[in-house]
């Protein structure tokens, strides 16, 4: 069963969660027609694939340490670290110890891209993205 997102107004608490973000799962915190925020936990050494969304899309690291990987490179983000992504920039993102991000996706009709906002994935044998 999901879990209901925030609305309007709602005050939303992304405070760290220390020793208790072990077992967390991610969440969707709110989704509008034009925003989505989202709580990504990752365990150590989880990596997320290739991705990319249409649109600019910020992440945020809450707590732990992670890499985004582009084709321009590494970036390295600790707690309190914010990157934002150019449109369309393929990216992956690798957990390196437990690690909390909360990435912000623009959206255009409530999706951050043609596959109803999960982004799109790129297939390792391809250069063209493939549904999820």
């Amino acid at each position: 069963m999901a879990l209901p997102h925030a609305k309007h107004l709602d005050v939303i608490n992304v405070a760290p969660l220390g020793e208790a973000l072990k077992g967390q799962v991610s969440t969707s915190l709110i989704k509008t027609d034009r925003i989505q925020l989202l709580h990504l936990v990752l365990a150590p050494h989880q990596d997320m694939p290739q991705h990319h969304v249409d649109d600019e899309c910020t992440i945020h690291c809450l707590e732990g340490e992670v890499e985004i990987v582009m084709g321009l490179g590494v970036r390295q983000l600790r707690p309190g670290n914010v990157i934002v992504l150019p449109p369309k920039e393929r990216h992956s993102v690798r957990a390196r110890s437990e690690a909390a991000l909360l990435v912000t996706l623009l959206l255009r009709g409530g999706d951050a891209g043609n596959q109803g906002g999960g982004g799109h994935r790129r297939d390792p044998d391809k250069d063209t993205p493939v549904k999820p």
